[in-house]
């Protein structure tokens, strides 16, 4: 490789949870040395030579990291040359939004764990999204009661960014809702809230994290970020930096900005290949609001009533 030749990044992954589900599919391709990865929008397949010499970092994002450090997954890449960096995603327990995840105390000790085999700076924390929702009874609630509790675990360990946003209305989360209520489950709604009310949480989690060290980020929040008119310790997120990477590992690392991302709606990655699959990887924590693919959309687009989850 050339000097002047940047090496790639891999997100590992935006599309599902490899570390929790697909960690042997995984290995499975580095150890064959490539990745042949489909665009989910073209359906153009293209082949990722992952050797080493050609990859800066590694990606991964998960809320379940259990079967990937049992397995020591981390300890045998890095000891293979490569860098990696761990999004985290560590929401406040609820069997309604997040019916598959761990115990927050579980996911608390896994997230200890990922620290001190990978040092605090190589993991972010994303307590994302922020979810408000209609009960059945009528009562409106949402998922930031384990907030302080996560944020003063985090901060312990010496972490210091926590990335966020609010749930998306998505059409295919619709008929998620749908397909469960006809199977007589109780799902709550999902509701937008308001602006002003958008920006008055996120002021108070930013002086939360303030005190405690850790900087706030927005993702693909643009004109939420806009609308706030004091900005102390809330910025935007490039979940995937790679100025983040090159300050950590060094070495020349693709920085370009990745417009195929949600760049208007604020999104400041830079450049990756994603290799996970929509189709191929479905994610089994079934996740109300996520705008990937959890198993239980394969049953709403079969329409199995009577499958169980």
């Amino acid at each position: 490789m050339s000097q002047t030749e940047k090496k790639i990044v891999i997100s590992a992954s935006r599309r599902t949870d490899i570390p929790a589900f697909y960690m042997d599919w995984f290995m499975d391709r580095i150890d064959r040395g490539f990745f042949n990865v489909t665009n989910p929008y073209n359906k153009i397949t293209k082949k990722i030579d992952v050797s080493p010499d050609k990859i800066h970092t590694i990606v991964f994002w998960s809320k379940n990291y259990a079967p990937f450090l049992k397995a020591g997954f981390d300890k045998i890449l890095r000891k293979m040359g490569y860098n990696l960096f761990f999004h985290f995603t560590i929401n406040s327990t609820s069997s309604l939004l997040e019916p598959e995840v761990p115990f927050l105390d579980e996911r608390l000790l896994q997230l200890r764990l990922l620290c001190e085999n990978n040092g605090s700076k190589s993991v972010v924390w994303r307590f994302d999204p922020v979810c408000y929702y209609k009960t059945k009874s009528g009562k409106v609630e949402n998922n930031l009661a384990g907030f302080p509790k996560i944020a003063e675990k985090v901060s312990a360990l010496g972490i210091s960014k926590c990335i966020t946003s609010f749930a998306g209305q998505y059409r295919k989360i619709e008929k998620r809702v749908q397909f469960l209520k006809s199977r007589g489950e109780d799902v709550p709604l999902l509701i937008d809230i308001k602006s002003e009310k958008k920006i008055e949480i996120v002021k108070r989690m930013a002086n939360l994290l303030y005190k405690k060290g850790i900087e706030l980020a927005l993702c693909s929040e643009e004109k939420l970020f806009s609308d706030i008119t004091r900005k102390e310790n809330i910025t935007r997120s490039a979940c995937i930096s790679g100025q983040v990477f090159a300050d950590l590992f060094k070495g020349g690392v693709e920085g370009k900005r990745d417009y195929g991302q949600r760049a208007k709606l604020g999104c400041m990655c830079t450049k990756s290949v994603d290799i996970g699959s929509y189709e191929l990887h479905p994610c089994f924590n079934n996740c109300l609001f996520c705008y990937a693919n959890p198993v239980i959309d394969v049953m709403v687009k079969k329409g199995n009533k009577g499958a169980s989850l």
